[in-house]
């Protein structure tokens, strides 16, 4: 069975406000064949944000130079709980909508400083006029919608702490946090504004050739005829889901980026990597549309969440 792609990008992006390398920075992880079709990985560690980008866009440039299609994947939500972006009173209330909000907001500057908070404060602000759902900040960073503790148990309580996908994925071992979290260990709300930012930038660079699943493509397995016309397909992954073990030497994230891509890598060699991009079997058609049109989903998730 021919395989859907050539390359498999993984990055693990951070929300830090500093130059920073090695532990909790900002890494990138490439698997590709050689000349002998045998896999290999490489790894990248840049201490900015706009590196990671200048990065990403040049790796992809090159693949794309070649003729080869690349999954491209991110570690970090594509999308939040259903009804957030009426919430937000936006006309769009679609992902793309979504995306284009926060790209319009978010200021994330050469040297890391970006103003994630200030964003997290205004959508409070927009979507109850209280300090939730988003919470989570540093002393200095706090302000009336925006506190540093979690709100009050109760508040805010007709707005999903979690999309489906994290409702399915915490039926496991693994326990992922919410989105509406900014702060603290774990912490991905963060991550989410500033990564949606970077990505609404590299899809304007790559135009129609790269498509962000299950969004732009449905989400039902995916075969060569989908994939053919693309130099890029963006996707969300969780490298928690692959237990990567660091090999002596290499840091954590690093070893979870070339674990990711590795996983996936090895997928796509056995045929299995088509039918990940399709949703468990018994989905419902509601829970379809809310994943193709607003939350997005995390590719190797394969249980339903509960009713």
């Amino acid at each position: 069975m021919a395989r859907l792609f050539d390359a498999y990008l993984i990055a693990d992006w951070t929300a830090a406000e500093t130059r920073k390398l090695g532990d909790q920075s900002l890494w990138v992880g490439v698997a590709k064949r050689d000349v002998r079709f045998r896999l290999y990985t490489e790894t990248h560690n840049v201490a900015t944000r706009a590196e990671g980008e200048a990065l990403i866009a040049s790796l992809l440039a090159d693949h794309r130079k070649r003729g080869d299609r690349v999954l491209v994947g991110f570690d970090f939500n594509f999308g939040y709980p259903a009804g957030t972006a009426a919430r937000l009173q936006l006309k769009d209330t679609s992902w793309r909508g979504m995306w284009n909000f926060i790209a319009s907001n978010v200021v994330d500057k050469a040297d890391n400083t970006n103003n994630r908070y200030q964003v997290a404060a205004k959508m409070n602000r927009l979507m109850t006029d209280q300090a939730w759902p988003f919470w989570g900040a540093p002393a200095k960073q706090t302000q009336r919608w925006l506190t540093a503790t979690k709100p009050p148990e109760g508040a805010g309580a007709d707005i999903p702490e979690f999309r489906a996908t994290e409702h399915a994925a915490r039926q496991g071992r693994l326990q992922p946090k919410s989105v509406w979290q900014m702060h603290g260990a774990g912490a991905v709300g963060g991550q989410t504004l500033v990564g949606i930012a970077a990505v609404n930038r590299l899809l304007q660079k790559l135009d129609a050739s790269a498509a962000v699943w299950p969004f732009g493509t449905g989400w039902r397995a995916l075969d060569a005829s989908d994939i053919e016309p693309l130099s890029a397909l963006v996707v969300e992954v969780w490298p928690s889901l692959f237990d990567a073990k660091p090999n002596e030497g290499e840091f954590k994230d690093q070893a979870q980026v070339r674990v990711t891509a590795e996983a996936f890598a090895n997928m796509d060699d056995r045929g299995e990597l088509a039918a990940a991009f399709a949703p468990p079997k018994g989905a419902s058609d509601e829970l379809i549309r809310q994943v193709e049109t607003e939350e997005g989903w995390i590719l190797g998730v394969n249980r339903l969440p509960p009713v």
